[in-house]
């Protein structure tokens, strides 16, 4: 070793040693800031949402909301004279905002981008900022109607799930010392679930299912728990977080609306400076400020913007826009919406209803608090027999009831049906440009008198509170105040309820719904000459937008099928309590499926089901009515839409695409699900978005070319061709579950490997 050597080794540890230390301290500096951790979280959520949840997160709205952010906090920044541009509260609003908001304009998301961070800076009181900025931005954003929405069921209930969010939550409110508040939280609102279901007699699946969501889950661990906005003290914090969880059970469960958590935290949030004086406490300050201005930390506790230094505008200046303009870079790529490109295809064959056994179907007519619901009989059995026993919401005059026509929901069903089409090669020799689009149009058993009817029913409890003869049918517009009677009475009176039946009924009587109750008019469904039981209808105002089918699952021996068709005007419908999951679209699949579509959607269906565990609601189809491209059924009339219930028609057509027929004003949503009581133990919740992004279940036939004609093209084309069959026959198999092999045997692809390309050819590639 020479003196050279030996002499520099020294020089070498203590910059090794100097590194190491300097790697330390930075280590240590980011540990104590809980921002780090909350960006760190918050940005792995995003990123498993997207990922593995395929959660709704259009890349130009987060680009937007992330560029708009920290664009604000600049300008705040630069306008109340702080020495420097600090991105990381502006990143964890934004990406808080982006987790949550939905909204496909890029105007409202921009505007709650900036009401969120502009917040901070300009609703203040005593130096602190009143309402948590995500919440702020995400209430404003609400208020401008259904332009932006809170998808609360796409997080699912799945226990892993909700344990990886409890776990990283609990993580970041331990680092920001706000762990009182987030558990004040959990057992106040987790206490009122449980007590509510004790109440009205539901099973402890309910309140259990209803806080393993996610999105109330990363409110509780995310939101509330914001050490800048919560009460100083701890009394002051647990006080709050009881008034957030009574505000939010008061709209969940009086109001009937959704989003009852961002509401009450924005209500709540103006008491939080009432709570800081009448149960005063320390100021929460961020580690990072108070180890960077180290000369302010005994001045005023609530001084707003502790300036011990200005840093040169220049220097500060060229910091911030080095840190700015890539973002706003990246922002500027992604903002441009990519046209959607049209289908063009032929349509072949449709999955309607019919594929499935004991499947009923629902047509849910909302404006509003304004609801027509259209129920379809799939009973097969003898008239004499059929009953049928609904919860409603309020109670229905004469009016509201109507019979409708079955033909009106086929055409529907069939309209909205997932769709086989079929695409032709061309020669590749020769190139062909043509738009394409082609639109296919396809005696009477003795009742006891009413009066004693209605003595029997008030021994027992019931009222009866209507009575109506409605074409083919007799119904009853019951309330109650006990299930033991209700069932009682049902019984009694030929109406067969399902054993177990007593403690579903009780739980509506306590939330005051009456029941409508229809049995079949011999006399008047022979007078009438019908030989099946038309669909039954009923209209009512009233803010439950709500399926009940807990009945139906009581005494089930089998999971059920059930196909939900929404009309709205604002645009898709998606279930709260429930994800709404989009089935596989738009996949190639081999051309024998032709043959046995029916097989392929049931096998696809099933496999789906399967890998969401049964806890899912699936999406069919949603689309602007009166035009669809391509078309399994010509879209449904005006007078037909009216048949249904749509009742706001007569306000103009709407703009379509160029050689598309003008559209009415309704947009139709179908989802389909197969459900049993123990994957969904709660009612059906819906809430309208102004999504009207056009979807449907569209599986495609691609007729290869079988010319003999011999140039480049087509030589690249054979090549392809081979490739293409593999990859049909894979994806065949992950959509269905069918085994692989089987799959590319019905494709005659069995041990049989693509040509291999002449090795001359490769010599004069141009010739």
């Amino acid at each position: 070793m020479t003196p050279d050597d030996t002499s520099s080794e020294p020089h070498a540890d203590r910059g090794e040693a100097s590194v190491t230390g300097g790697a330390r301290r930075w280590l240590a500096r980011a540990t104590r800031d809980p921002r780090h951790f909350q960006i760190t979280v918050l940005g792995s959520l995003l990123a498993w949402g997207v990922l593995g949840l395929d959660l709704e997160v259009r890349p130009a709205v987060a680009a937007t909301i992330l560029a708009v952010a920290l664009l604000t906090q600049l300008v705040a920044t630069r306008w109340v004279g702080l020495p420097r541009f600090d991105a990381r509260s502006a990143l964890i609003s934004a990406l808080s905002l982006t987790l949550l908001l939905r909204t496909g304009s890029l105007a409202v998301a921009a505007l709650a981008a900036a009401v969120a961070i502009a917040g901070k800076f300009l609703i203040r009181v005593r130096g602190k900022h009143v309402f948590n900025p995500t919440n702020l931005a995400l209430a404003t954003a609400l208020l401008l109607g259904d332009r932006a929405w809170v998808s609360p069921g796409q997080w699912g209930s799945a226990a892993l799930a909700a344990c990886a969010v409890a776990c990283l939550g609990f993580v970041v409110v331990r680092r920001a010392a706000r762990s009182d508040v987030t558990w004040a939280f959990l057992g106040f609102y987790g206490a009122l679930l449980l007590g509510r279901a004790l109440w009205l007699g539901d099973p402890l699946a309910i309140p259990l299912h209803q806080l393993a969501n996610g999105g109330f889950l990363i409110f509780a661990f995310f939101m509330i728990s914001d050490p800048k906005t919560t009460p100083d003290s701890r009394a002051g914090r647990v006080l709050f977080a009881l008034l957030v969880a009574a505000g939010a059970g008061w709209v969940h469960f009086h109001l009937y609306r959704p989003n009852g958590l961002i509401w009450a935290l924005a209500a709540a949030a103006p008491l939080v400076p009432v709570l800081d004086r009448l149960l005063p406490g320390l100021r929460y300050r961020w580690p990072s400020l108070a180890s960077l201005y180290p000369r302010r930390r005994k001045e005023h506790p609530v001084t707003p913007y502790p300036v011990p230094h200005r840093m040169p505008v220049r220097s500060s200046r060229r910091l911030a826009v080095r840190r700015v303009l890539p973002v706003l870079a990246l922002a500027a790529l992604l903002l441009p919406a990519l046209p959607a490109a049209a289908f063009c295809g032929f349509y072949v064959a449709k999955a309607d209803t019919d594929l499935f056994n004991r499947a009923s179907k629902v047509v849910l007519v909302r404006d509003g608090d304004r609801t027509v619901i259209t129920m379809a009989n799939d009973y097969q059995g003898d008239p004499q027999e059929f009953a049928l026993v609904v919860p409603v919401p309020t109670f229905l005059d004469r009016d509201q009831i109507h019979v409708g026509n079955r033909a009106v929901l086929d055409h529907l069903d069939a309209y909205t049906a997932p769709r086989l089409v079929e695409y032709f090669d061309d020669n590749p020799c020769r190139r062909v440009y043509e738009d394409e689009m082609r639109s296919l149009g396809g005696q009477a058993a003795s009742v006891p008198s009413p009066r004693k009817m209605a003595a029997d029913a008030r021994s027992l409890g019931v009222t009866i509170e209507a009575q109506y003869t409605v074409g083919e049918y007799d119904i009853l517009i019951l309330s109650a105040k006990e299930s033991a009677g209700l069932e009682t009475w049902l019984t009694g009176n030929g109406y067969r309820v399902p054993a177990g039946a007593a403690a579903v009924l009780g739980s509506y009587i306590k939330q005051d719904m009456r029941f409508f109750v229809a049995k079949v008019n011999l006399t008047e469904k022979h007078r009438l000459g019908f030989s099946f039981l038309r669909p039954l209808q009923v209209a009512y105002e009233s803010p439950k937008f709500m399926l009940p089918i807990r009945l139906g699952t009581v005494n089930a021996d089998g999971p059920q099928e059930l196909f939900v068709f929404a009309l709205t005007r604002s645009g898709r419908v998606e279930t709260t309590n429930y994800r709404t999951v989009r089935l596989p679209t738009d996949a190639e699949v081999p051309l024998y499926v032709e043959d046995e579509f029916a097989d392929f959607y049931r096998a696809m269906f099933q496999h789906q089901v399967a890998e969401q565990d049964m806890r899912a609601v699936f999406l069919e189809y949603a689309w602007d009515m009166a035009w669809c491209d391509p078309c399994a059924a010509a879209p449904l009339s005006a007078s037909e839409l009216g048949e249904l219930g749509v009742f706001w028609l007569g306000g103009g057509p709407v703009a379509r695409p160029r050689n598309v027929a003008p559209a009415q004003d309704v947009f139709v949503t179908r989802l389909h699900l197969r459900y049993d009581r123990d994957h969904f133990p709660q009612d059906l919740l819906f809430q309208e978005t102004g999504d009207r992004t056009n979807f449907q279940g569209r599986y495609v036939l691609r007729h290869p070319w079988t010319g003999s004609d011999e140039c480049p093209a087509a030589v690249t084309y054979r090549q392809e061709l081979a490739q293409r069959h593999e990859a049909q026959a894979a994806k065949l198999a992950a959509m269905t579950g069918w085994k692989l092999d089987e799959v590319r045997r019905r494709m005659g692809l069995s041990g049989a490997q693509p040509a291999a390309e002449p090795w001359w050819r490769r010599l004069w590639p141009g010739r």
